[in-house]
């Protein structure tokens, strides 16, 4: 690029990770930039005229910050990262750069994926502004625009429990106006005025600086039914605890009490039934035995065809 005093300058941002295949925050960003002034000196001698050149070469780097997603359940500031949630748990997704006074960032084109590659859903568009409040509302940032967050409630696909986060983190600079259009206005007319307006300062920006980098976050999480053998088992213990409040003349116990009772109880009449056809057999037995001993001959035998009375 030619400069209006004469000099020439280079610039160029050159991005390394350690991987071969894979994106990681362990990335980081070189901006290499070169001015040469360009002065022309004449010396003069008898024989001729010599234009010589000097070089200044001007070299500036900055560290690409790092960058989180991490999603809590309940309360973010107890940060309790959630694994195994149900349907409707309140959760908090919370990206987040590292500190320091040249960067923010802007959060857009989120989407949720299944993790089988079967179907996704967006949620924030390539603006930053959520396609459907319902799922997931708008990021709110920090003052200094290094953390967004947004709240919403655990959902998954009918076919699976496992869910993925994606989100692409535009890295502005702070300087120069870079970040005036973060957040961005999703609810009126003034949005796409002042997204032309900050477009144009961006692009400024971007002619001076370069293009500044797009990070991808991700972040997944398992999500359970609401109406699991658990939660019902739960639901029922509450219900019978009400009632028994309600009517304190009722006995109320829970399905797994009444579940141990009914297989005790069966325990001990098949243990009677079995008791009870052991003395059966016992006493037949000892009948059979006494009906073997006694015979005709077992007593006094007298023939009467050689007996004679004197």
């Amino acid at each position: 690029m030619a400069k209006d005093d004469g000099g020439i300058e280079y610039f160029n941002t050159i991005v390394v990770q350690p991987h071969l295949k894979l994106v990681t925050n362990q990335g980081r960003g070189f901006h290499v930039r070169c001015r040469y002034q360009t002065r022309d000196k004449v010396v003069t001698n008898d024989q001729t005229h010599v234009s010589m050149l000097q070089s200044l070469p001007l070299q500036a780097t900055a560290p690409m910050p790092g960058c989180t997603m991490k999603i809590f359940s309940g309360d973010p500031t107890q940060h309790h990262v959630a694994e195994n949630v149900k349907i409707g748990d309140p959760l908090t997704l919370v990206i987040s750069i590292d500190k320091q006074e040249m960067f923010g960032l802007k959060i857009s084109d989120c989407l949720v994926r299944d993790g089988l590659g079967w179907g996704e859903q967006r949620l924030i568009n390539d603006e930053g502004c959520p396609v459907d409040g319902e799922i997931m509302g708008q990021f709110t940032y920090n003052e200094d625009k290094t953390e967004a967050r947004v709240n919403f409630q655990a959902h998954k696909f009918p076919y699976t429990a496992s869910v993925y986060y994606q989100c692409n983190v535009r890295l502005c600079i702070k300087h120069g106006g870079g970040c005036s259009n973060t957040p961005p206005l999703c609810n009126s007319i003034a949005r796409r005025r002042r997204d032309t307006i900050n477009n144009n300062e961006l692009k400024s920006v971007e002619g001076l600086d370069g293009t500044p980098a797009t990070i991808e976050v991700y972040s997944g999480l398992y999500v359970n039914e609401a109406s699991d053998i658990s939660s019902k088992s739960d639901f029922s213990d509450d219900v019978f605890k009400e009632r028994a409040i309600d009517d304190p003349n009722t006995i109320c116990i829970s399905q797994r009490s009444f579940a141990i009772g009914i297989a005790i109880a069966g325990l001990i009449l098949m243990l009677a039934v079995v008791a009870a056809i052991l003395v059966l057999l016992a006493k037949r037995r000892h009948k059979s035995v006494s009906t073997t001993g006694s015979s005709i001959y077992s007593g006094p035998y007298t023939n009467t065809a050689y007996s004679h009375s004197s």
